[in-house]
């Protein structure tokens, strides 16, 4: 996983994670895979015409398999904000409820900017783009309808 719980007090406090969790590890572990799953969703192109508009397309595989220090700093950030989402989602003990939903909501907001093209991380892998030659679009009009 790109996430590990050792990540997680860069958000929240471990107190907080043992109250809300109750002890039980596997809640922290589906917020995480639910995270690395939404950051995923968010860097991975569809098949709609508009992500063939030239756009950085990034190598999600190998930015959310990466380990330890070669992960890419601001995406883990962004990955802990919104794992902690789903983990403060629960019960809000002794965490500020909204100063979690404002976090998470900036998280994602940004994260639909770099989906865009409006920010770019350099540092990021990316995968070579096929260059096509296409029109487009096309115009004209149909032969002349005679009614002879």
């Amino acid at each position: 996983m790109f996430l590990t719980k050792d990540d997680m007090p860069s958000a929240m406090y471990g107190y907080q994670m043992e109250q809300i969790t109750e002890g039980n590890d596997d809640i922290i572990d589906v917020a995480m895979a639910a995270a690395e799953e939404e950051v995923r969703s968010y860097l991975s192109g569809n098949n709609r015409r508009e992500w063939l508009d030239g756009r950085l397309q990034y190598d999600v595989d190998a930015i959310l398999t990466a380990q330890g220090e070669s992960r890419n700093a601001l995406i883990l950030k962004h990955a802990v904000t919104i794992a902690k989402w789903w983990i403060v989602e629960l019960c809000n003990a002794d965490i500020i409820y909204e100063q979690a939903k404002e976090r998470y909501d900036r998280a994602i907001a940004w994260l639909n900017k770099l989906a865009k093209g409006d920010v770019t991380l350099s540092t990021l892998p990316t995968l070579s783009q096929e260059v096509t030659e296409r029109e487009p679009f096309s115009f004209g009009s149909r032969e002349k309808f005679n009614h002879e």
